[in-house]
């Protein structure tokens, strides 16, 4: 029986990403509370999370299943019910679908401090004036864990955006213009924000917008699934 994946994310960006690979997946919500333990490193912080929303992900698949697969017997035993078209169940086996759930998770840190989402005009002005002319480091955590086993393969990937001198102007043009407000760093490297940088350092411009492709396509293969 095949593998299924899904990716424990809303990320409408995520989600774009992992299309590029052209194979077939589903998307769950998580549910993971995302609050720091206070004294918690980037590092340590974007690894945990990626490993809670992988583990919340295979749950929620889980319980999906061994749900619908409750369901589906019972319709063996009484035809009148009805059962929902639902893609986690294979088609003509009452036997449920493996799967791998992908979790991730990413922060920005700039002069050792976590940047967070800025949520308003005036916070991502703010943001941004302090980038200016600066570095700001993001750190990926990712996390693909098998629905069954339970075995996980983790790690955190770095990526490093060295910004230009910016004036207030560029700034707020940059922020009427883009809306930035729900983007940790304040820009959207698929957008318009490429036009702050001066450099890009690191080895997945994929890792930027949220999800490392290279470093998954390792993962998945050690769970079995190839890419090519």
């Amino acid at each position: 029986m095949n593998t299924k994946i899904i990716l424990a994310s809303t990320s409408v960006y995520r989600k774009e990403i992992l299309e590029k690979l052209q194979l077939p997946f589903d998307c769950l919500s998580p549910n993971v509370d995302e609050s720091p333990i206070k004294g918690e490193t980037a590092q340590a912080l974007v690894l945990r999370l990626a490993k809670a929303k992988a583990v919340a992900g295979a749950k929620l698949y889980n319980t999906i299943n061994n749900n619908l697969d409750t369901h589906k017997k019972d319709v063996n035993n009484n035809p009148e019910t009805k059962l929902d078209k639902i893609s986690y169940i294979k088609s003509g086996s009452n036997e449920i679908q493996p799967a791998v759930i992908i979790g991730s998770d990413q922060v920005a840190v700039i002069d050792g401090k976590i940047v967070g989402k800025p949520h308003s005009s005036d916070k991502a002005i703010k943001q941004l004036q302090q980038a200016s002319g600066k570095a700001i480091t993001f750190y990926t955590g990712l996390s693909v864990i098998h629905s069954q086993t339970l075995q996980a393969f983790s790690l955190i990937e770095p990526f490093t955006v060295h910004f230009r001198e910016l004036t207030l102007a560029e700034i707020t043009r940059y922020v009427e213009l883009e809306q930035p407000l729900y983007c940790a760093g304040s820009f959207k490297a698929e957008g318009l924000g490429i036009a702050l940088f001066e450099k890009l350092e690191g080895d997945d411009p994929n890792t930027l917008i949220g999800l490392p492709l290279i470093k998954l396509i390792q993962l998945l293969k050690k769970h079995d699934i190839q890419v090519l």
